[in-house]
């Protein structure tokens, strides 16, 4: 099966802080044309800063823009399972190609409530079900065992690890080894190419916001066997990520330097990065570096 390459893609708002719907279907159309698949409303999508309503409009923008063309997730994960299954049940009648659920975070989750969590989700919606690990901004860690017991679950149809640990990813890879239809999809920028090479099905990359051609050649090299190709991919893929994220908190220094290559993304909602000349200018020296702009 040819490999997935999904964008984690950034939600653009207005100056007033609005929704801003064109500006976002405009990214869509960059991803799709670079080759990519997207993810809506995720971490690098503010997710967490936008109203039930305000993700379902932004879901239907995204299935309406792509048209068929590239695969779309939708994240539907809140710390409560009662909201999370409403809104994957809006994301179900949207008709998105997959329903990511992130761990609930602010509640500190048992591996038995994670499981009920997840299956209660799984069994609301008809579309499949993707789990979504990422322990370092919500507090609770899907372990092996549990994303196994998940596994046998009919609609539970794999998992996204953002993680950053390898032997976890290796953990759960086993699990797709083992049970047919469970995919693993990597988050960690840098560690793109090692999983396509240990059997994840693709990608979720926040970083291909910035740079949508090399998330697309690693994707792209590695299914035509072009090994040479597919690693010098993943080395400026992974030289850009450690020097932008060098300096601060990633999602919202992707978000930035994409504003600095198109400011009508717009900035964050607060309280997050706030626009900064000095750190501007730094972001715009990074992406000369790289022949970004």
């Amino acid at each position: 099966m040819p490999s997935t390459a999904f964008t984690a893609l950034v939600t653009c708002f207005a100056e007033d802080e609005t929704l801003d719907l064109a500006a976002t279907r405009a990214q869509v159309r960059r991803q799709v044309a670079a080759g990519n698949a997207i993810m809506a409303a995720g971490t690098n999508g503010d997710f967490t800063a936008l109203t039930f309503d305000e993700r379902v409009a932004l879901v239907e923008a995204a299935v309406d823009e792509a048209a068929g063309a590239v695969p779309v997730f939708a994240n539907a994960g809140t710390p409560a399972t009662y909201e999370t299954v409403k809104l994957a049940q809006e994301f179900d009648r949207i008709g998105v190609n997959g329903i990511a659920v992130i761990t609930p975070y602010f509640i500190a989750a048992t591996q038995d409530g994670l499981e009920r969590h997840f299956a209660r989700v799984a069994d609301a919606v008809q579309t499949p079900v993707y789990l979504y690990d990422i322990p370092a901004r919500t507090q609770n860690h899907i372990e092996p065992d549990t994303a196994r017991r998940l596994a046998a679950h009919g609609n539970i149809h794999g998992i996204k690890d953002s993680g950053g640990k390898q032997d976890t990813l290796e953990a759960y890879m086993e699990i797709g080894r083992e049970v047919d239809g469970f995919d693993v999809y990597s988050g960690p920028d840098h560690l793109v190419l090692w999983a396509l090479e240990n059997g994840a099905a693709g990608c979720i990359s926040g970083l291909g916001n910035a740079m949508p051609e090399t998330l697309a050649e690693i994707i792209r090299a590695f299914d035509a066997g072009d090994m040479e190709a597919a690693r010098a991919a993943q080395e400026r893929y992974t030289a850009f990520r450690t020097d932008l994220y060098a300096l601060g908190y990633p999602p919202a220094l992707v978000k930035r330097a994409l504003w600095c290559m198109d400011p009508s993304v717009g900035a964050s909602r607060q309280p997050a990065l706030l626009p900064d000349p000095k750190q501007d200018q730094a972001i715009r020296d990074i992406l000369a570096r790289y022949d970004l702009g």
